[in-house]
């Protein structure tokens, strides 16, 4: 996937009314106005969030009759979600250093400061 694709994806899925609008896609497609109907929003703020997932490539639209049914596009998620996967075996991988580390710095118990009771100090 492309830089300016997967930037285009990321943006996309910022705003919790688009990854609102694609996890209700993921059920099976559905017409602008029923991915309206959970939001306090008009039509046209609905269609611009639908633009926006669009341009990413994350749904399709086609026209049956004077509807505009909207599909989700999981090509588009899967190769984001790849991108991810590849940082997240770098997470783990980090995590499993620091889980060693830890582990070798837990069994060599550190030494208690000494006090010196009794030490005199300098007066000035």
């Amino acid at each position: 996937m492309r830089e300016d694709d997967l930037n285009q994806v990321f943006a996309a899925l910022a705003d919790p009314t688009r990854r609102a609008i694609v996890a209700r896609l993921a059920n099976g497609e559905a017409t602008v106005n029923e991915l309206a109907e959970p939001f306090e929003m008009t039509q046209p703020s609905i269609s611009k969030h639908l633009k926006v997932l669009e341009r990413a490539g994350l749904i399709s639209r086609s026209r049956a009759a004077q509807t505009r049914p909207c599909r989700l596009e999981p090509a588009t998620l899967s190769e984001a979600a790849n991108w991810i996967e590849a940082y997240r075996s770098l997470w783990e991988a980090s995590f499993d250093r620091l889980d060693a580390f830890l582990k070798t710095t837990a069994k060599t118990k550190p030494k208690k400061p000494s006090t010196s009771k009794g030490r005199k100090h300098a007066a000035k």
